[in-house]
């Protein structure tokens, strides 16, 4: 109360918010080098600390710890799960978020093997949704080239089975109209 009888103004008696220095400050370079190492113990490095002859107190390095975990809170967003990935692949293009849409984008753009595997999916599913058997050989042939391992042995049983599997997705063009002539 008495830094307030003897201000001679309003602003005379408002504390400075500026953070005072700490017993910790010389040694911050090394818990925080220890905390990017993954040593996240706030005993460990308290510990590690003492054992350095530092003067600190447990209270420093916890709340130094601290504030390293609210800057670990603000870094970029973790990548997206398998799960979500695949999800984001084989779901129809307009079935999916504008989130999830970003979302794949920014991954197809960091990792060509993974979007050119997208794009292959993407057409297969053309090929199966629009029921077009004539140009799956043209497909596999595209797979074939990318030469990823997955998808080519995926294309390498389609190619052996490929007179049942276009024919199985023409009869699919031709079952309404069977259905109907039973009728």
């Amino acid at each position: 109360m008495l830094r307030y009888a003897n201000a001679a103004r309003w602003q005379g008696a408002i504390r400075d918010n500026r953070p005072r220095p700490s017993g910790l400050d010389p040694y911050k370079p090394y818990p925080e080098r220890r905390f990017a190492e993954g040593c996240t113990s706030i005993t460990g490095l308290h510990g590690e600390l003492v054992a350095e002859q530092a003067p600190v107190a447990y209270g420093m390095v916890r709340a130094h710890i601290a504030a390293l975990r609210g800057a670990l809170s603000a870094a970029p967003p973790r990548p997206p799960t398998v799960r979500q990935l695949t999800g984001w692949i084989t779901r129809h293009p307009t079935t999916l978020t504008d989130e999830d849409r970003a979302g794949l984008k920014d991954v197809l753009a960091r990792c060509p093997e993974l979007n050119t595997a997208a794009g292959h999916v993407r057409d297969f599913g053309e090929i199966l949704t629009d029921r077009l058997g004539s140009t799956l050989p043209t497909w596999i042939d595209a797979v074939d080239a990318s030469r990823l391992p997955r998808l080519t042995g995926f294309a390498l049983h389609l190619r052996r089975d490929l007179n049942a599997v276009t024919a199985g997705l023409t009869l699919g063009e031709c079952l309404p109209v069977v259905r109907r002539i039973r009728r």
